[in-house]
Order: C-alpha cells, then sequence, then structure tokens
C-alpha cells in the first residue's frame, strides 16, 4: 500500500499542493501572467472542474481553470509523466471548453480566447525549450493565422534557452 505523504513532504507536482497554491487567485495570476507574458486585471478560479456531457463518453477533469475580466478562460494542467498523446489530450481538453461557452443561437464571435497550459516535468518536445507555443497557421502561407483564440503551450521544467 502506497504510504501518504505528509504535508511537509508535498511540492508543486502534489494535486493537493498545486491545488492550494493555484487557488490563490492572485498566485494563479501571476502565473499566467509569467507564463504568457501580459498583464491580467484579474481571474477567478476554479480547481478540478469537471466536464462531462454524457455518460458514455469521455469527461475531463481540469486540475485549474480560470477566466479573466475579458472572459478569457485558461485550463492549467499539471504533468508529472511523459506520455505520447499529449497532443491529442490538449486538443481534447480545448474541445471540452469549448462545449460549454457558446449557447444555442449564439454567434461564434462570442467565443473567448481560450489557454490551454501544460506544465510540465520533462521536455515534451525534446528541444530542451521552457516554453512551446502553439496556434493554427495556414501550411501553404505561414503569415495566414487562423484567428481561432485557441492557444496551447506547454512549459518545461528541463529547457535549457534563455
Amino acid at each position: 500500500m502506497k504510504r501518504k505523504k505528509q504535508l511537509k513532504e508535498l511540492t508543486l507536482k502534489d494535486n493537493f499542493m498545486f491545488g492550494a497554491v493555484m487557488m490563490e487567485e492572485e498566485n494563479c495570476k501571476r502565473f499566467l501572467e509569467l507564463a504568457l507574458g501580459f498583464p491580467i486585471e484579474r481571474v477567478e478560479v476554479s480547481k478540478e472542474k469537471s466536464i462531462v456531457y454524457h455518460p458514455e463518453y469521455k469527461g475531463v477533469r481540469l486540475d485549474v481553470y480560470a477566466k479573466n475580466e475579458h472572459n478569457t478562460r485558461y485550463n492549467v494542467e499539471m504533468q508529472v509523466a511523459k506520455k505520447a498523446e499529449l497532443g491529442k489530450r490538449v486538443r481534447y481538453y480545448h474541445g471540452q471548453i469549448d462545449m460549454e461557452l457558446l449557447l444555442s443561437g449564439s454567434d461564434y464571435t462570442e467565443l473567448p480566447e481560450v489557454y490551454v497550459i501544460f506544465i510540465c516535468d520533462f521536455d515534451p518536445f525534446g528541444k530542451k525549450k521552457y516554453r512551446y507555443t502553439f496556434t493554427k497557421q495556414c501550411e501553404e502561407e505561414p503569415g495566414a493565422q487562423l484567428q481561432e483564440g485557441c492557444k496551447s503551450i506547454f512549459l518545461s521544467t528541463r529547457g535549457e534557452n534563455d
């Protein structure tokens, strides 16, 4: 049987400690500002938000879910084990978050910006970067951006770049 850790043994990688630190709105706001590189006036934080739309389909449990004063949504996930499906996982998280953001009859312009941020205790792409940011752009015309309002960011504790 696995021994329970004592509070003094916990690190930010432990689900309880990660949630406790990020539930403090000022901590979450400051983290998001550092991770994204722009100021945020305020955030409202939900810890471990579950999104399940149908019992036969896979739901998600978001570690930290926040929104800012402009209704932008942020999902922050702690990843301690490298898994091959991170790209598909981030795609699924974006889709699940979007499901609750637009009511029937609403215009697509009402969809807010959504950031899914994975904090990885490993280098998810093996390129020794602290940060990897993904947005969609046109393959035939690299300067043409889709402007869909989704960004996926992977932060790595194993980066070596400046």
